[in-house]
């Protein structure tokens, strides 16, 4: 007796609407993951400078002494402007200088490179936080996708140096990033 066995396996059509079905689905889903990946970054750039702050806050309470952020492209010196895209780093401002620059002798606390996967402008050259006799530098620094893709957030140091992260301005309107 003759066994006859069913050969399986997919036809022609059914490939192709495997083919056309897995096309629609990545067509969807990639932008979407482009946003997820430049928000999760923005918001890794965001967190980093938002507990440096607060690090820089309780350093200057417990040292008794103003202790500065400010931008830097190498790591030693404070750069001049308000393009903090490169890093910044945190130290110790013996002589209180405004805006904050570090001099031969100030103890530097944390260094951070960024790596430029944000941009990241600010109002203030620096920022400086003191102990207790007088307010800490009041600011924003804005956090943005170079490609457009994440939503903009600013990184909010009230008078008392206390950080916050906001989506969008006073009025209400999404922050808007310089080009």
């Amino acid at each position: 007796m003759c066994r006859r066995q069913k050969i399986r396996g997919y036809s022609l059509l059914e490939l192709l609407m495997t083919l056309g079905l897995l096309t629609i689905i990545l067509t969807l889903g990639v932008p979407s993951f482009g946003n997820i990946s430049a928000n999760q970054r923005l918001m890794t750039q965001t967190n980093a400078l938002f507990h440096d702050v607060h690090r820089a806050r309780k350093e200057s309470v417990v040292r008794r002494r103003v202790v500065s952020l400010c931008p830097t492209f190498n790591g030693e010196a404070c750069e001049p402007g308000s393009d903090w895209s490169a890093g910044w780093m945190m130290f110790v401002n013996l002589d209180r200088d405004w805006p904050a620059v570090r001099d031969p002798g100030e103890l530097v606390l944390r260094r951070y490179q960024t790596g430029r996967s944000a941009r990241i402008m600010a109002n203030r050259r620096s920022f400086s936080l003191r102990s207790t006799e007088l307010r800490a530098t009041n600011g924003t620094v804005i956090f943005c996708d170079p490609a457009g893709r994440g939503t903009a957030r600013a990184l909010v140091i009230s008078y008392t140096g206390r950080p916050r992260v906001a989506y969008k301005t006073r009025r209400g309107k999404p922050f808007k990033c310089a080009d």
